[in-house]
């Protein structure tokens, strides 16, 4: 090093400068304090100002122990710089000089680290500066937690009873716990309200703090919500959390019942489940508590709660609650009168069917006793046909035969409904549906044909032929009357006679069957296999003749002279240039001849 060197160098310019009187001014600012979170890097900043500049400064770096007596921890010397060994301090600092700013940079900070910090400033001279700063170090608590009391308490303990606890940990610098009750703090009362709180310092110097919240509880603490507020400092700043919300179970006696219909809502019909609940506004575990049917004398004891399934008008009335409190054997009660609605099952008349001759008038009603206002509609085939408990047609056709649905309903109570079935029958002379002659064409040797009638009673469907003989067929009954269908074999054109009849009349329709020949279809097919021949020979002519498909070294067949008689058809085998030519009059012609 070159200390040794310069040290005879140093000793001389000191005593020139005692020889003229010329002392050197040395100033140092520093900062109060320096806050900073646990974890994180503090930079303590000494501001200092000399004559001599900064070649021949020293900076030194304490902090004050608890006893008030300074410790070094860092030497900062013109030639040679360094951490002291063997402090809290060594592997975590640096001192970062820039002009006349010297920073010490605390790394990794911890609670430990909150101390006073000392920067000294010495020049060639014997004159010195010093600052002190505060490192404030902090570090966020736990968010707290809190917890209730599991037992009930009662109105009539004498003294304050415990409502719960809350905690916090390691946090710095200590933090503070207020109570709340519904948003509204609580403070220590005689009598009253007891906050008691515990601190404890861990072993990393955090503080834990435990607070418990003792009071007198009243009947509206049953409905309070309770929770601890933490208020906490952090670098600038101060901040606060809160704790969930707990709520405690506060016995207190009853002063009324109150017993009501918890299902179904609103009106109640027959069928339904009913479920009455009961409850008081005390809250004391050693009571009983009874539901009692006036009218029948149901009742179901120790319990809050009555189900009654399948409930008719005879389950409406009073229902009585009791609440006994098992201390004393006081009683205190409450009633509610249930109404169970009714809707009996629809009444037709006439009852399940009616007989009624074609164009006669239709007459019938429906009714269904019930305890509300009901709505009648009637249907037939899913489709409404009248409103009101009245069905009335004035001129009955077949169209007018047939089930009718009365349908029910009680339009304040949804699902409330009832209905009721009526068949109409119309009386008359069969009505064949279709024309009354029909073409039947076909080219199979069997055909089958299809006859449906309709009239009251059922008409029965004969079959027969022109020549008076009687076929065998399937035949069944449809909603409106007969359906029948016969197989008939065909042999030549002829007519088959479709016969329904009933009390009343018969009609008939006929069938005119047109039997077509096959072989006229086979002489089609011929005929087409002909022309299909005929048309690929020209073809072929005219590809030879170069007429198509762009073949070159033959004579345009424009230019051939020839007479209607001369037309030909050349035939050549596969292996010779050999022609025949073909007049259209059968004669042989030479190629040359062409």
């Amino acid at each position: 090093m070159a200390l040794p060197d310069t040290a005879p160098l140093l000793v001389g310019l000191l005593l020139l400068f005692h020889a003229f009187g010329a002392w050197a001014i040395v100033e140092v600012n520093m900062e109060d304090k320096v806050e900073v979170m646990a974890g994180d890097t503090a930079q303590i900043t000494c501001m200092f100002t000399t004559d001599e500049g900064l070649g021949g400064t020293t900076i030194q770096w304490f902090y004050v122990l608890p006893n008030k007596e300074r410790q070094r921890i860092y030497n900062k010397e013109p030639m040679h710089e360094a951490a002291e060994q063997n402090t809290p301090f060594t592997d975590r600092i640096s001192l970062n000089v820039t002009g006349t700013a010297a920073v010490l940079v605390i790394r990794d900070v911890g609670v430990k680290d909150n101390l006073e910090f000392i920067c000294v400033i010495k020049t060639i001279t014997p004159e010195e500066a010093e600052g002190r700063t505060k490192l404030q170090v902090f570090k966020s608590p736990t968010f707290p937690t809190i917890e209730a009391v599991e037992t009930g308490i009662s109105v009539n303990e004498e003294d304050p009873s415990k409502i719960g606890s809350c905690s916090v940990k390691n946090g710095y610098p200590k933090p503070n716990i207020t109570w709340y009750r519904n948003n509204m703090p609580l403070r220590i009362t005689p009598d009253e309200v007891d906050l008691k709180s515990r601190i404890t310092t861990e072993s990393s110097g955090l503080y834990s703090v435990q607070s418990e919240l003792r009071m007198k509880v009243k009947k509206e603490d049953k409905d309070a919500e309770f929770y601890c507020e933490v208020v906490y400092f952090v670098p600038g700043a101060t901040k606060m959390t809160e704790s969930q919300r707990i709520s405690i179970t506060v016995y207190y006696p009853p002063t009324e019942v109150n017993i009501w219909v918890e299902s179904p809502k609103g009106k109640i019909k027959e069928g339904d489940t009913l479920e009455l609940r009961c409850e008081n506004n005390g809250n004391y575990p050693s009571s009983i508590t009874a539901i009692k049917h006036q009218n029948s004398g149901y009742s179901v004891d120790n319990n809050n709660t009555m189900v009654r399934t399948n409930v008719t008008r005879l389950d409406g009335g009073v229902y009585n609650c009791t609440f006994t409190e098992t201390d004393n054997f006081q009683e205190i009660s409450g009633s509610t009168k249930v109404l169970v609605n009714y809707l009996e099952s629809a009444v037709i008349t006439p009852k399940d069917s009616i007989t009624v001759m074609e164009e006669e008038e239709l007459k019938a009603s429906c009714n269904a006793l019930s305890s509300l206002q009901t709505d009648i509609t009637w249907f037939k085939n899913e489709k409404l046909v009248s409103k009101g408990n009245s069905l009335s047609v004035k001129s009955a056709t077949f169209e007018t035969a047939g089930m009718y649905k009365c349908v029910v309903t009680v339009p304040e109570m949804e699902g409330m409904k009832t209905s009721g079935t009526l068949q109409v029958n119309v009386k008359g002379s069969p009505q064949i549906l279709g024309p009354g002659v029909q073409e039947v064409e076909t080219y199979e040797t069997t055909v089958n044909l299809n006859c449906s009638a309709r009239g009251f009673p059922a008409p029965t469907i004969m079959w027969t032929t022109s020549d008076g003989k009687n076929l065998k067929a399937l035949q069944t009954e449809t909603e409106d009357g007969t359906q029948s269908v016969v197989t008939f074999k065909i042999t030549s054109n002829g007519k088959v006679f479709c016969n329904a009849s009933n009390d009343f009349g018969s009609k008939v329709v006929e069938f005119n069957i047109k039997a077509k020949s096959k072989g006229f279809v086979i002489a089609i097919i011929i005929i087409a296999i002909l022309l299909l021949a005929i048309l690929g020979s020209v073809l072929y002519f005219l590809y030879k003749k170069g007429r198509i498909c762009g073949r070159s070294g033959k004579q345009d067949f424009s230019k051939r002279k020839s007479s209607k008689d001369n037309i030909v058809v050349e035939m050549k085998s596969d292996n010779t240039e050999e022609a025949i030519l073909l007049g259209v009059n059968g004669e042989k012609q030479q190629p040359n001849d062409q």
